[in-house]
């Protein structure tokens, strides 16, 4: 600390309304010096009657506005403190939803995916169970609008005429996808499947004039270069299970095409929507399915699955229905919840799990190439519905 010397001059001091003099002579400060008397103090030390406190409170109050404002503050209990965590709580429900949608679209896939191949396996007729699973699903959604389970659509004749070319395309594309299973493995099928988006940007560009910009034209490249490693290195090939994989993702892309045409506008929840298109898709497939297979070869194949499998084949064909419309009505549900990037990121995942599921359950062969091919395909397939 530094002192200092510092000369008093005699004036006079007001202290407590009395006036003293202070006689000039050195006085010791143990502060550095402060020039107080240098500039005179604004604010003098007056004692005050009752009468004028007020008054001078005002004034010295309105002297120090510019210099401090000091104001409460109080908030605002027009909105209660809740609300922050009610969102927050909305937003935690939501994602448990979308959650809970996911884990049931994956998991009702899988399971029918196993039971399909079963069936088809031991009952090699893919139109057949094909329009079965088409009309399991048709009957459980008419017992849940007669008995009130689920409230009906209210629809009229525009909506089934724009309903038609989905339907006809969803059935293309469901009996071409059965086929393809019929003849190559599951894994195999959900591969070839997974090129989905380059035939999407292939019609969008061609028959609608569509188009997109460079990384989405790049990721194209992983998934078709995937598939084709993973079509090449197969070790059960086989050229119609090929084919069938590739005409059920064109009839997919364009069933997606029509029904965003078509359906705006339309005021039907997703699982009447395919309930809809389910019925008009069983009407469409059911005299091709007699034409081409016919109830005679129905009846001999039957019998014959029957003897070698026993009765537990009439449940994997029951199984392999219902869960066929179950996984279908929940994704057409979730898509009343979710964003199509996130749908198209949940149905790559959904393959993944499907191509797992079917190697470890039906011990399918898969040399290392293979699965290289298949893990490049789906990686191209999820960047595609990042950049889309």
């Amino acid at each position: 600390m530094i002192s200092s010397i510092k000369p008093v001059s005699p004036s006079l001091t007001a202290i407590g309304g009395v006036r003293r003099s202070a006689p000039g002579k050195l006085r010791f400060s143990p502060l550095p010096i402060i020039r107080n008397f240098e500039k005179p103090n604004p604010f003098p030390l007056q004692v005050l009657s009752a009468q004028n406190f007020s008054n001078f409170s005002v004034s010295a109050a309105a002297q120090r506005r510019d210099v401090f404002k000091v104001g409460a503050y109080e908030a605002d209990r027009s909105q209660p403190i809740e609300i922050g965590i009610e969102i927050s709580d909305e937003q935690s429900r939501q994602k448990v939803k979308i959650g809970i949608y996911f884990a049931t679209w994956w998991a009702l896939n899988v399971v029918f995916n196993i039971y399909n191949k079963k069936v088809l396996n031991a009952f090699p007729y893919p139109w057949l169970t094909s329009t079965l699973s088409l009309a399991c699903g048709s009957l459980m959604m008419l017992v849940s609008w007669v008995t009130r389970v689920a409230e009906a659509p209210k629809t009229d004749l525009d909506f089934w005429k724009t309903l038609f070319p989905v339907a006809v395309a969803h059935t293309i594309g469901h009996v071409a996808a059965t086929v393809s299973m019929s003849k190559v493995a599951v894994s195999f099928t959900h591969i070839i499947k997974s090129g989905e988006p380059a035939f999407s940007v292939l019609v969008s560009r061609l028959f609608l004039g569509d188009t997109f910009p460079l990384p989405v034209y790049l990721s194209l490249l992983p998934i078709i270069g995937g598939c084709a490693l993973a079509a090449v290195t197969e070790l059960n090939f086989n050229m119609i299970g090929f084919m069938g994989a590739m005409i059920s993702n064109l009839a997919f892309v364009f069933r997606n095409i029509f029904s965003k045409k078509g359906m705006k506008g339309k005021s039907v929840s997703g699982m009447n929507y395919y309930a809809c298109l389910s019925m008009m898709s069983l009407l469409i497939v059911t005299p091709f399915a007699i034409a081409v297979e016919g109830p005679q070869v129905w009846a001999a194949g039957w019998q014959n699955a029957v003897s070698e499998i026993g009765p537990n084949f009439v449940w994997w064909v029951v199984a392999q229905s219902v869960f066929y419309h179950l996984y279908n009505q929940v994704s057409y549900m979730s898509l009343d919840q979710i964003s199509p990037l996130t749908f198209s990121v949940g149905n790559t995942m959904k393959r993944i799990s499907v191509i797992v599921a079917s190697i470890i359950i039906f011990h399918t062969p898969i040399r290392p190439v293979n699965a290289l091919g298949a893990a490049i395909a789906i990686l191209g397939t999820f960047i595609y519905s990042q950049v889309e």
